[in-house]
């Protein structure tokens, strides 16, 4: 099934999974985006490792491109929004400008993650170590996802946190792209941020999310979103 973007049910929200790495639900009026990193590259330069200065210049232009597609009520960042709690010193006034203009706009919720553990400093909104709300379904928003027999475990969550990817073999060659991955239970959104890497849904770590061969994932191609089931992915190796 391809398409510009992905539709699914996660404990009974309708969502729209967007070209760009974001979900949106309807019902809610909500965006929801994971693992922005902003200032990753200024980070890396601090450590003498070079990398394009621009990533955050080209996140938030995505950003704004999908606030201005589907205009909603609610941005909810799952975490990791930033790279590290120091990005004010280094991140360029026009960036920053953008920022506080950007969560001015609308109600905006930061949910904490383990790159910023704490609530960004002069940026409006609300921040929570983990958010829920209802609409046409219940969903639980946080950045890291529990492990699936956890007693903690919260039906409807949505989580980041793994940059998950898919690979599949397609006419002799091999694709590898960013996926959301959802089991009507649970979704795992793809990291948002433009210098973020990804790991394969076939990686160990999505062990203790999702059942083995019992999730769908959706890539993201470059003009459509693929619908796959787990048995037509391969792991990196192989």
């Amino acid at each position: 099934m391809n398409k510009q973007v992905a539709e699914f049910r996660v404990n009974g929200a309708r969502l729209i999974g967007d070209m760009s790495g974001a979900v949106y639900w309807p019902a809610a009026g909500a965006l929801i985006v994971a693992d922005l990193h902003l200032e990753k590259g200024s980070a890396y330069a601090t450590r003498g490792v070079a990398l394009p200065p621009y990533d955050t210049a080209e996140t938030l232009n995505r950003l704004e491109a999908c606030l201005e597609r589907y205009a909603p009520r609610l941005l909810v960042s799952l975490g990791d929004s930033f790279h590290d709690t120091r990005w004010q010193e280094r991140m360029a006034a026009a960036d920053a400008a953008r920022l506080v203009s950007l969560t001015r706009q609308l109600r905006t919720v930061w949910v904490l993650g383990n790159h910023d553990p704490t609530p960004p400093p002069g940026l409006a909104g609300e921040a929570y170590d983990s958010f829920d709300m209802r609409a046409d379904g219940s969903l639980h928003f946080r950045h890291e996802p529990m492990a699936r027999d956890a007693t903690t475990f919260i039906r409807g969550e949505v989580a980041g946190h793994l940059h998950p990817c898919a690979r599949v073999r397609q006419r002799g060659r091999v694709l590898r792209r960013r996926c959301f991955v959802e089991d009507t239970t649970r979704l795992v959104l793809p990291a948002f941020g433009a210098l973020t890497g990804s790991l394969n849904v076939l990686d160990p770590a999505f062990d203790e999310v999702f059942a083995a061969g019992h999730f769908n994932a959706w890539m993201i191609g470059k003009t459509t979103i693929a619908g796959l089931s787990a048995h037509q992915l391969s792991p990196d190796r192989g």
